[in-house]
């Protein structure tokens, strides 16, 4: 008898120290999720932001502005003054549909948004470098509402769009409002 009181406690023990074991790895399981979900709620939004912690060059202030865009890297190089003034997170095509590379220049065509119905997308602050009104800077991608598609926006920085360079919606209206007709864009 007494063996098997000393099994059964044996047993009660396992069971309670596994079911201890269990709640704690559910609480940090929990709470890892929490931390998660708030650092990524500071984060949700990286896509409205602009993508560096420092105001935008002054176009007027730079000798010889120009784009530089790099596939690869999925960034968006803004040159002034022999260098690098301002670097923007970007989505470039996908294989399927990639962007075209080469040495452009912004063309007149710009606006406030658009939307395809073939593609299903629109976007809002879209500025064309190709084939006056294909190939665009532009934000990331809005409905037929004009709402932004969260699961296209949190693609930013990855190769997502249709030929065109996706940027965040800061960066979008940046170049929308600053960047002039004819100013260089280098696409490698």
């Amino acid at each position: 008898m007494v063996k098997f009181k000393n099994v059964f406690a044996f047993i009660i023990a396992s069971v309670f120290i596994i079911m201890a074991l269990a709640a704690a790895q559910h609480s940090f399981a929990v709470r890892k999720a929490t931390v998660s979900t708030n650092s990524q709620s500071s984060q949700t939004d990286y896509w409205r932001a602009p993508s560096e912690d420092k105001a935008y060059p002054k176009w007027s202030e730079m000798s010889h502005p120009w784009i530089y865009v790099s596939v690869k890297q999925q960034k968006v190089f803004i040159h002034g003054n022999g260098k690098v003034q301002y670097i923007m997170n970007c989505s470039t095509g996908t294989p399927s549909s990639p962007t075209p590379r080469g040495t452009f220049h912004i063309q007149k065509e710009r606006g406030y948004s658009f939307y395809n119905k073939r593609s299903h997308e629109g976007a809002h602050y879209w500025v064309s470098w190709l084939d006056h009104g294909v190939y665009l800077f532009h934000s990331v991608p809005t409905n037929a509402q004009g709402k932004y598609v969260v699961s296209e926006a949190d693609k930013l920085g990855t190769p997502a769009s249709h030929g065109c360079v996706r940027l965040s919606i800061s960066d979008a209206k940046w170049m929308y409002q600053t960047v002039p007709f004819g100013t260089k864009v280098v696409i490698h």
